[in-house]
């Protein structure tokens, strides 16, 4: 099992082993060419309304993880291709948000760690 890190797409920094942008939206400013993605996921996201809801909201966040674990746990199959590639090595989550503590790519990442 390799390790899921997450990375803010806008860094610019070198990723790990296998990378998936993991927002619904596709992030601003960014050209689908400068991203070298083994792909986008946005049904992993989490829902249009819950996003909504949040608001990038650092009191709504405990909360939102929560709702958004139920959400990932009722569609079990969002999740598939980011455990497979965590079988055979590292995973990167890109995200777009500009909190790095309070966003849907914690809240994943977690959750694939624990469903391993």
């Amino acid at each position: 099992m390799g390790p899921i890190v997450i990375q803010r797409v806008y860094d610019h920094a070198p990723a790990r082993g296998a990378v998936f942008l993991v927002d619904r939206v596709w992030p601003r400013g960014v050209r689908k060419d400068d991203l070298r993605l083994d792909g986008w996921l946005p049904d992993v996201a989490p829902s249009k309304e819950l996003r909504q809801w949040f608001g990038h909201r650092p009191e709504r966040f405990a909360e939102f993880a929560e709702r958004y674990r139920a959400e990932l746990a009722e569609h079990p199959e969002t999740v598939e291709p980011l455990l497979a590639a965590a079988e055979k090595g590292p995973v990167t989550l890109l995200y777009s948000a500009k909190d790095t503590e309070h966003n849907q790519a914690v809240v994943l990442r977690d959750h694939l760690q624990r469903a391993r």
